[in-house]
């Protein structure tokens, strides 16, 4: 089979939670690029309107619907207007999520009083909970019975590499609830794959995004194999590779994109 069939998402029908910015936006333009019906869910109504015209006038068929991600009900709303729209549900890259504030160790490798277990506020806790954690699972659950329908489908969730490596200069909670996604994925691949639901988890390292300050990219640059952290557009390769039927084999499947960044730098 040629490389332009296997990896095709042509008229796929496709969501993305989160993908007005970072790694959401990047997921979108790999799917719109490539000729699929990508609908943006985002919070900010703004730059998910802003980024489906720029998606739009590449030739992507690209819409938006602005919502809460942690409602349940706005969730299932906005799927149901996917289903209007589209009339099916192909993927789903269950994306968005949010940073937890600074962890106990700062950019210099010295304690950060501010990350200390004793000073993170449950409020934050609970915020990084809801985001990451409830508002990725409620967004599956409510995916999921219109993949059934369809007879198969893909999700594809965000996790992180800092959900198998302690990383001392991030906050706890998000270590935790990307750790948290990886359980959910593999149990979930279990219980659909013979659905033809294929659920899956990319864990990226350091990636150059809109809240990249230089201390950020210094410390990327010293703690990765390859020198630098990756550009959005270096993760799209398999984000396709998921949401295509390259990937009909595979399943439960946690997949770094690193740089090496798990395997430690030597020199």
């Amino acid at each position: 089979m040629k490389a332009t069939e296997l990896f095709s998402v042509r008229d796929l029908s496709v969501v993305v939670t989160g993908g007005a910015n970072g790694l959401g936006s990047a997921f979108a333009r790999a799917m719109a690029d490539n000729g699929a019906q990508v609908t943006l869910f985002d919070l900010d109504g703004e730059a998910a309107a802003a980024k489906a015209n720029e998606l739009g006038r590449n030739g992507g068929a690209t819409d938006w619907l602005q919502l809460d991600l942690t409602n349940k009900a706005a969730l299932a709303a906005a799927f149901a207007t996917v289903m209007k729209r589209r009339g099916k549900l192909d993927v789903l890259f269950a994306n968005a999520g949010i940073v937890a504030g600074p962890g106990f160790l700062n950019g210099d490798w010295q304690r950060a009083p501010a990350g200390a277990i004793e000073n993170i506020p449950l409020d934050l806790w609970r915020q990084v909970q809801n985001v990451n954690l409830k508002a990725t699972f409620s967004a599956i659950q409510a995916s999921v019975p219109y993949m059934k329908q369809n007879g198969g489908g893909r999700i594809i969730v965000t996790s992180s590499t800092a959900s198998l490596r302690v990383s001392p200069a991030v906050g706890v909670a998000y270590g935790v609830t990307k750790a948290g996604l990886n359980q959910l994925v593999r149990q979930l691949a279990v219980e659909l794959a013979s659905l033809n639901i294929r659920v899956n988890a990319i864990l990226p390292g350091p990636f150059q995004t809109r809240i990249t300050t230089p201390e950020m990219q210094a410390a990327f640059n010293r703690a990765s194999p390859v020198g630098r952290a990756a550009e959005l557009h270096e993760i799209e390769g398999l984000a396709l590779l998921l949401a295509s039927n390259a990937s009909n084999f595979m399943t439960g499947g946690l997949y770094p994109i690193d740089g090496g960044l798990l395997l430690g730098k030597v020199d």
